[in-house]
């Protein structure tokens, strides 16, 4: 039996509301598979510094936050880190190769630029009220 225009309607209305209900779970797995890829990298990441800066773990939030701060704003770890990024980006590797892709160099002598850097970041560090290591 053939079907009217009504009919016809209706079927092509209840399939568009299934595709939307279909695109609707694919994101919604999109999103959860990304927030669980970052909860794991979350988790990976601090247990690494954890376990390399064992004293960390004792150290307030705020404590945290200010060396993470003081960490992050050298100017050393920003050339590391812009050297680490340049690797990755000359050659992407899969996210599951995890820190394993990245080699890790030794320190090689420094220069005299690099210790008129550190220099100044001791003095900025003091000035703050704190002391890192450096």
């Amino acid at each position: 039996m053939a079907k009217t225009r009504a009919e016809k309607i209706a079927d092509y209305e209840e399939q568009i509301t299934q595709i939307r209900n279909k695109q609707k779970q694919e994101r919604q797995k999109q999103s959860k598979e990304e927030r669980s890829a970052r909860t794991r990298r979350l988790c990976s990441r601090h247990g690494l510094l954890e376990k390399m800066l064992p004293e960390i773990i004792t150290i307030t939030d705020e404590q945290y936050q200010i060396f993470l701060e003081k960490a992050v704003l050298s100017v050393t770890s920003r050339r590391i880190l812009d050297g680490l990024t340049e690797q990755t980006a000359a050659t992407p590797t899969p996210s599951s190769a995890g820190s394993a892709a990245l080699p890790i160099t030794p320190p090689t002598a420094k220069s005299a630029e690099t210790e008129q850097d550190e220099d100044a970041d001791e003095g900025q560090d003091e000035s703050n009220g704190a002391k890192v290591n450096g």
